[in-house]
């Protein structure tokens, strides 16, 4: 698969000297090298305790070493929780499906549809906004700081990593219908044409989304996934729809389609199939076109103002029509009690480029917002939150809202790029003692990301790291991170 490369937004950060930075401009000067960092002295964790200043680093900074990342820590990495998900799932519905054509599983023989439905269901279940935030509240509000750091650690994981159910189930739901169809071909003298026509119109359509779904198609081409996955997923909820009353009204005794309606509804299939098209129209129902204010400090980067504030953690999805393209961005915000909230979109696409060359006045949102990674940092009592370019707008309001989160943010000319409103929200919320604003273009060079990681983790004493970069900056920093023993959750791309 292709990986998303370097762009100038992902390279931009705010053009303020860190107070860990202030007291050796030396550090800046190498062109080449990673810079070496030491993080000030841990500050005291009791309430009363005063904050601690800024205090000199080291003359002489000892040179980094090239962490080691092991064939395991590989594995580990890539074997993450969506990928445990979506192996148990498709290994539990294929030995099913082995019984069911061996004969030897009668209740998927006789309820073929069930299976298949209840697949979808699942899968249409795990991308609900809804269900989503729901789950993220549940969690946040039983489980936070009290319990054991692993079981907390666990419960961000399964949130984060929720697709790997929602592709396997998707998988397993088209291989169910699959071999449904395959029986009733293979017994056509007792099926109509038409059933057994509509089956297969109903397959394609399913698996026409399932391709516009998969990760090399919407990492590389995201409009053609927007499009074909949204379109044809709902093509296919019709047709699934049409089948399933079809089936159930079949009487395969006599060859007509002379059963009643009480007879389809009682069928578990309906049921399904009815809770799958809940699911997908929810969501809808929060669309709203709502007035937005575009800033533009540069032309990299355009800063969306919207009313109303929000909680941490959140992604806005927002478009120019109300069924298109929807785009996901990090939303920005001192809290619920503020009069805004925030998006930075980095200019790249043909939606952001347009927010740039003719900025709307309105732009169509759901206004139940994504629950993200982010939102489960409540869970932990102390946490870093590191960054390159826009993906600050990602995590800026975990560390606004918070005091117990450190925020790490790196790429160059930042001020120029972000502005004077990004700028402005982290110098009054965010205090010396846990920031680091790195300016590449100004010291000359990107620091050794791994070194200010494990001395801002170790000074801080946090429990956990989020990250959001490009796929390059996350694979080396979550790779690090496991390597040395510190929990951390990056931005998924395979999802």
């Amino acid at each position: 698969m292709s990986r998303p490369a370097h762009n100038d937004a992902e390279k931009g950060t705010l053009e303020v000297r860190s107070p860990q930075l202030a007291a050796n401009p030396d550090l800046s000067k190498s062109e080449k090298m990673p810079v070496d960092l030491d993080v000030f002295p841990v500050q005291s964790l009791k309430k009363d305790a005063p904050p601690s200043n800024v205090a000199k680093p080291p003359a002489q900074p000892p040179k980094s070493q090239k962490i080691k990342i092991s064939n395991w820590v590989h594995f580990i990495v890539w074997f993450n929780a969506y990928r445990r998900f979506f192996t148990f799932i498709i290994i539990l519905n294929f030995t099913g499906l082995g019984f069911a054509a061996a004969g030897l599983w009668p209740y998927a023989l006789k309820y073929p549809g069930a299976l298949v439905v209840g697949n979808l269901n699942f899968a249409v279940l795990m991308r609900n906004e809804i269900f989503g935030r729901l789950l993220y509240l549940f969690v946040n509000t039983l489980f936070a700081k009290w319990t054991p750091l692993w079981f907390r650690l666990g419960c961000t994981s399964t949130l984060q990593h929720l697709g790997g159910i929602h592709s396997s189930c998707a998988i397993s739901g088209i291989a169910w219908f699959i071999l449904m169809v395959v029986n009733q071909f293979r017994y056509r003298h007792f099926y109509t044409s038409s059933l057994i026509a509509f089956g297969v119109i109903t397959i394609v359509m399913l698996l026409v989304t399932l391709t516009a779904g998969l990760p090399w198609v919407r990492n590389t081409h995201h409009n053609v996934f927007e499009r074909n996955h949204r379109f044809f997923g709902w093509t296919a909820l019709v047709m699934t729809w049409v089948y399933t009353i079809l089936d159930n009204t079949f009487d395969i005794s006599d060859g007509t389609y002379d059963r009643s309606g009480i007879y389809v509804i009682d069928q578990q299939s309906f049921w399904y199939t009815l809770g799958m098209t809940i699911f997908i129209v929810l969501p809808w129902i929060c669309t709203r076109k709502v007035a937005v204010e575009i800033e533009l400090p540069s032309p990299k980067v355009a800063i969306l103002r919207f009313e109303r504030g929000m909680q941490q953690g959140l992604l806005a999805r927002v478009s120019r029509s109300a069924v298109w393209e929807y785009h996901a961005f990090g939303i920005v915000s001192e809290g619920t009690h503020a009069k805004y909230h925030y998006l930075i979109c980095g200019v790249q696409g043909d939606f952001t480029k347009s927010l740039v060359n003719d900025p709307p006045r309105t732009i169509w949102t759901r206004q139940l917002k994504v629950a993200g990674v982010s939102n489960t940092s409540t869970l932990y009592k102390r946490g870093i939150r590191i960054c390159t370019g826009t993906g600050l707008g990602a995590a800026l309001s975990t560390c606004i809202q918070s005091p117990y989160w450190y925020l790490i943010w790196i790429g160059s000319d930042q001020e120029k790029t972000f502005g004077p409103t990004i700028s402005g929200l982290i110098h009054r919320h965010i205090g010396p003692e846990r920031l680091l604003l790195w300016d590449s273009k100004e010291r000359g060079g990107r620091p050794d990301t791994m070194k200010i990681l494990k001395e801002a983790y170790d000074y801080w004493q946090a429990e956990v790291v989020f990250i959001t970069s490009n796929y390059i900056g996350n694979f080396e920093i979550q790779h690090g991170c496991k390597a040395l023993g510190i929990p951390a959750f990056g931005t998924l791309w395979d999802f």
